[in-house]
């Protein structure tokens, strides 16, 4: 068993709120300043950055995640995320026929770059990225499931679209296994006073520029012999799955 360091809620250049900075490749670089082992790329509701980010991962010997933040219709945001980059994809071009288009005003919200693998421009997406869908929280586990993906509320613990502060209190349904918590010391308050001591935490920094991203602390054990980037992937994916 040996410790695998993570971030699983980060964002790039394409959300409208990530700094320009946020390159996949700078991203894998300050994740391994950082020490940390496995990161997701989670820009708002879409993946198109994640090819970039697997192949910027894959040379500084990092585990990639591909992943999405996903606005549901109630503005609650919610962690996607994917054990295949292929699966992210899919789940990508269904959310993008379920966005509310509204064009982007750059001077406002920022630029939504779509870089290749060396961190060139090769796009950008007109359309704002933050705001909400239309896929409800209730339809979200099995609509990110269709794609064999995992899902679960993001930063709780916050006020701005967390899905407390929007409801008032943890919904029963639909049902999560797991929550993200955004400060780790909030975890006791939180696990204790909305009765989540049958969810696993995930606790991630929610980075939307480099200087915000966290160094090593928290880490999943797996068993990772013999070793394959693909076969510890797996075996995440298998530990969050875990009830």
């Amino acid at each position: 068993m040996n410790r695998y360091y993570y971030d699983f809620h980060l964002h790039s250049c394409l959300s409208p709120c990530g700094d320009d900075d946020n390159t996949p490749n700078n991203i894998a670089g300050m994740a391994t300043l950082l020490g940390l082992n496995m990161i997701a790329l989670t820009d708002h509701n879409t993946c198109k950055n994640c090819p970039a980010f697997f192949e910027a991962a894959k040379r500084y010997g990092l585990i990639p995640v591909a992943g999405m933040e996903l606005t549901t219709s109630e503005d609650i945001h919610v962690v996607c995320l994917f054990e295949e980059l292929s699966d992210a994809m899919a789940f990508d071009e269904e959310i993008d026929s379920r966005r509310v288009k509204i064009k982007n005003r750059v001077d406002i919200f920022g630029n939504q770059f779509i870089l290749d693998g060396e961190d060139n421009i090769i796009g950008e997406d007109g359309f704002l990225l933050s705001n909400a869908t239309t896929v409800s929280l209730d339809e979200a586990p099995s609509v990110v499931g269709k794609y064999n993906g995992i899902c679960y509320p993001a930063h709780i613990d916050r006020q701005s679209n967390g899905v407390i502060a929007v409801l008032g209190t943890f919904p029963e349904t639909p049902h999560f296994d797991i929550v993200e918590i955004n400060r780790k010391e909030k975890i006791d308050e939180y696990v204790k006073k909305y009765s989540l001591e049958d969810k696993r935490v995930i606790v991630s920094s929610d980075a939307h520029i480099l200087t915000d991203m966290r160094e090593h602390e928290n880490y999943f054990e797996i068993d990772d012999e013999p070793y394959s980037l693909a076969s510890v992937r797996h075996k995440l994916f298998e530990l969050l799955r875990k009830k």
